[in-house]
């Protein structure tokens, strides 16, 4: 007989039916109640045994954090918090945990303590909650695009260019680190390494995913980035998921449209197939924010949070107008910003891309048309402005609580402008003759832009810190499990 998953159980009406359970302990009660999860829910059934007729043993040594097997009668409830429970006629562990050693307590344990165990936090309720959102999440990013005939690409983990050109990246080397070749003139010889020159992990699929799309017309990228960054906040991590598209034939306004069908689509995907996760993530907010003063307090619970997402059509700005709207403002005007807007041409904050979207325009924001010298080589340069400002088609939309959630922009397709912009921020054109060919053979307008799959996860579920959100972050001086 095949043990039943306490998912299908809980919804189960067959009362009478006999089950096997398997899964973790993660209560036991008057030597009589445990509360058993098995991961395919964040809800515990609970077996009710007969102590009188099982071995003190056994008893001993259903302990938290032990792996049971218990068999018996699926029946009605009769005590308060659920609706089923199994009584049980056989208990047996398949694995003991030392109720002394294991870490995992009956009682509320702190976000900072549990990533200490991350190994063992999947266990808890919020973790269940969290990595089940990021599955669903990742399982409609893959719909959407497969829906939409994009292909999928694997572009490269180990990467001899640098796309963002911030040079924030780690090196991939097979030399001995205390003995390196050297060149006559002394410097490290990378044509002895394993590739024969300098690589590194890559920042972004975006490069090679254009060259995709100049054959496929669309194409997404979908895996692992890194960035050296030394920066120890709650929004960054130095390895990380990102959803990179890339179209061609499509210029700034179908790139925009795109990018908000992604983000709505997503996010009703998760509301529609995790209602219950959502549910108790949204009680946990509400709960950990009363500790907060009233001023610090989201005025949206989660899931009208996510609903606000879903149900407004995204404003769409230029940085210029954004520039003008954040300098009259009051946060602005009273220096309540960190960082003041003086003027045009100011790279725009966590604050002020939030103050956009929760005071000023109350919806989700796109923001377009950058200046050149703030955004990276690649982006389409629009004509010099009447001021004579030098833009490009850029876009980010902003989102509550989280600011950035996805940077995009129509490419610049022509050759000389990119040859010239190139030599303007310093990369080295004969590196990079493998891109500039899509320039040479066949170009044309194309566009695609990047989403931080954790950002999306971190919105989605109200964690307030980007570690909690990745199985096992990996951050300045940690590289854990």
């Amino acid at each position: 007989m095949e043990h039943t998953r306490i998912k299908d159980l809980l919804k189960s009406e067959e009362f009478g039916k006999e089950v096997i359970v398997k899964g973790w302990v993660r209560t036991f009660r008057n030597n009589q109640f445990i509360a058993i999860n098995d991961g395919s829910t964040i809800n515990n059934i609970q077996a009710v045994v007969d102590f009188e007729n099982t071995a003190d043993e056994i008893l001993k040594r259903i302990t938290t954090g032990a792996a049971v097997r218990v068999k018996g009668t699926l029946v009605e409830s009769q005590g308060k918090g659920q609706r089923v429970e199994v009584k049980t006629t056989e208990v047996s562990i398949i694995g003991d945990s030392d109720p002394e050693k294991y870490p995992l307590q009956p009682k509320k344990h702190s976000l900072e303590f549990l990533r200490e165990i991350a190994h063992l936090r999947f266990r808890t309720g919020t973790f269940n909650a969290v990595f089940k959102v990021r599955n669903a999440l990742a399982f409609a990013v893959h719909k959407f695009f497969n829906e939409r005939d994009f292909v999928y690409m694997h572009t490269p983990i180990i990467t001899g260019s640098d796309a963002e050109g911030a040079g924030e990246m780690f090196q991939v080397t097979t030399l001995d680190l205390n003995n390196p070749p050297r060149t006559e003139s002394g410097a490290i010889d990378f044509k002895e390494d394993f590739f024969g020159k300098a690589t590194n992990l890559t920042v972004s699929g975006q490069l090679e995913g254009e060259l995709a799309a100049m054959a496929f017309g669309n194409i997404y990228t979908f895996g692992p980035t890194f960035r050296a960054e030394n920066s120890n906040t709650t929004r960054h991590l130095a390895e990380f998921w990102m959803i990179e598209p890339e179209m061609a034939f499509y210029e700034l306004e179908d790139n925009m449209d795109l990018a908000e069908d992604l983000l709505k689509y997503v996010i009703r995907y998760a509301l529609d197939t995790c209602p219950e996760e959502i549910e108790f993530l949204k009680n946990r907010l509400l709960e950990e924010e009363k500790s907060k003063p009233q001023a610090e307090r989201s005025e949206l619970n989660l899931v009208e949070k996510l609903n606000f997402v879903i149900g407004n059509d995204f404003e769409r700005v230029t940085y210029t107008e954004a520039v003008e709207i954040l300098q009259k403002s009051k946060p602005n005007q009273k220096k309540q910003f960190k960082y003041l807007i003086e003027g045009w041409g100011a790279d725009l904050q966590s604050e002020h891309e939030r103050y956009l979207v929760e005071k000023h325009f109350k919806k989700p924001v796109i923001l377009t048309d950058y200046p050149r010298e703030i955004k990276s080589f690649y982006m389409k340069q629009n004509p010099v402005d009447a001021e004579g400002r030098n833009t490009v088609r850029a876009m980010d939309i902003l989102f509550p609580g989280i600011g950035e959630m996805v940077g995009g922009s129509q490419r610049e397709e022509n050759l000389e402008k990119l040859i010239t912009r190139m030599g303007e921020v310093g990369i080295p054109t004969e590196e990079m003759e493998w891109f500039l060919d899509t320039r040479r053979f066949g170009s044309v307008p194309h566009s695609g832009f990047g989403v931080g799959f954790e950002r999306l996860v971190l919105f989605t579920t109200g964690m307030t810190n980007i570690r909690d959100v990745i199985p096992f972050p990996r951050t300045p001086n940690n590289a854990e499990f």
